[in-house]
């Protein structure tokens, strides 16, 4: 699971670092000893000296070379070196500048050789932001010696190999220092985003200590060059792939709706062109159609025309032939022949124009049907939206007017009901009408009347 969310990018940039670094040190081969001048035995016992002190001696970073021999011995320093000579019994140095070389007694004096070109400083902090998430922040300084006086006082030059690697060590912890406090109060997009901030924080931090604010009592006697951020890399694989989807989700949203904007264009081009293409091949069916149709009526014409020439041709061959026939025989043979192709010719236009007349008269009785049908259509219609206006008319009158309505028609509804077979009355005024008993005595009376009346019936 941890392989699977390494962040590739921060993997890429360690290695990198780690070659770069590799790449600033300095690498140079051993010295040969120098021939010293003479000749004869003293001359190669010298020499044997010289090389044995010189594999004895460790190599050193700056090229010195040191000539000579006994108490006759001369360092001779390169122009890009600082060198400190001292001496037994003095309390200040000799010789102190820049590629300065000087006698030298290896009994009483001493020296130190620092490089005077320009230090590179390569950073990798690996730091904590605000949000308490891990961000490798890669930055490089870049200080040269200001003033060798005060540096090789209150700094060690004593690595002869490399005199610079524990003045780099100290300098490079002080900065991660600055850079581990500076991210620590800065977001993760302020990191990524805006490096400004670190750089300014670093820049004076490390001048504060390495100059001392312009004291140069204070300060270590160096001056820092410059300080830059090369990179800052969010080390957690899945934090760094979240920001940044939001850019690429929209790069990719971006994308997907050009390619539906081409896509559309196409489309819309497409279609136009079928649309194009299908009235071009429109176009071209009718008059393909036009064209057959005038090619039917003219060969139409054309056989009618030669119908007509033939049906002359023959009458006039007829005609010929029975002014200059001399035999009746022959005469009425050729005439007999004549008339029945004129009859077969006659009946064959006959059958034509029949077939003709059947058409338009079917076509004409098609239309006369349709539009027939159309009127009853119409007629319907007509008379369904009569019903309805008539219903809704009815619908609409007040109670008032369908009574009066009703007494109105009461006459003709008395007229059309069925005439009694037979009439009887039932006198109820005949008992004391005004008691009881009498009521209940003709009620009683009626019913016998009704009763009797309706077996008479059955």
């Amino acid at each position: 699971m941890a392989s699977a969310e390494r962040n590739s990018y921060l993997d890429q940039v360690v290695a990198q670092s780690a070659q770069l670094e590799q790449d600033l040190r300095v690498k140079k081969a051993p010295m040969a000893p120098a021939p010293a001048a003479g000749g004869g035995g003293d001359t190669s016992n010298r020499a044997r000296r010289s090389a044995a002190e010189a594999a004895t001696t460790p190599p050193t970073a700056v090229d010195v070379r040191v000539t000579g021999f006994g108490p006759w011995k001369t360092v001779l320093v390169p122009p890009n070196a600082f060198v400190v000579h001292t001496r037994r019994g003095r309390d200040k140095p000799l010789h102190l500048g820049l590629g300065t070389s000087f006698r030298y007694r290896s009994a009483t004096d001493s020296y130190l050789v620092v490089p005077g070109t320009m230090q590179t400083i390569l950073l990798n902090a690996f730091c904590i932001c605000r949000e308490l998430q891990g961000v490798l922040v890669q930055a490089y300084v870049q200080w040269i010696v200001q003033d060798i006086a005060t540096a090789y006082r209150k700094l060690d030059f004593g690595d002869a190999s490399d005199p610079m690697r524990l003045v780099n060590l100290q300098l490079k912890e002080q900065a991660e220092a600055a850079i581990k406090d500076k991210v620590a109060t800065m977001s993760v997009h302020e990191v990524l985003s805006d490096k400004q901030p670190i750089i300014e924080e670093l820049t004076a931090r490390l001048r504060g200590v390495a100059e001392g604010g312009g004291d140069s009592d204070t300060g270590l006697g160096l001056r820092i060059v410059t300080v830059q951020i090369k990179e800052a890399v969010v080390t957690s694989a899945r934090l760094w792939e979240n920001l940044q989807k939001p850019f690429r989700s929209e790069q990719g949203q971006l994308a997907r709706l050009a390619e539906l904007g081409a896509q559309e264009i196409i489309t819309g081009r497409e279609l136009a062109s079928q649309r194009l293409d299908q009235l071009q091949r429109l176009e071209n069916d009718r008059e393909l159609a036009d064209l057959k149709a005038r090619n039917a009526a003219a060969a139409f014409d054309r056989d009618a025309a030669e119908r007509l020439r033939r049906g002359e041709r023959e009458q006039a061959d007829a005609r010929a032939l029975a002014s200059q026939a001399s035999e009746t025989t022959l005469h009425e043979l050729q005439l007999e022949q004549q008339r029945h192709a004129q009859e077969t010719e006659m009946r064959r236009l006959r059958l034509e124009l029949e077939q003709t007349l059947q058409r338009l008269t079917l076509d004409h009785e098609l239309a006369v049907a349709r539009d027939r049908a159309e009127q009853l259509h119409a007629a319907a219609l007509l008379e369904l939206e009569r019903d309805r206006v008539g219903q809704d008319i009815a619908n609409g009158r007040s109670p008032e007017a369908v009574q009066a309505e009703l007494i109105a028609r009461l006459p003709e509804i008395v007229a059309k009901l069925p005439k009694p077979d037979e009439l009887r009355t039932v006198n109820l005024s005949g008992a004391d009408g005004g008691s009881l008993s009498g009521i209940v005595a003709e009620l009683a009376a009626a019913v016998t009347a009704i009763r009797s009346a309706v077996a008479a019936r059955e």
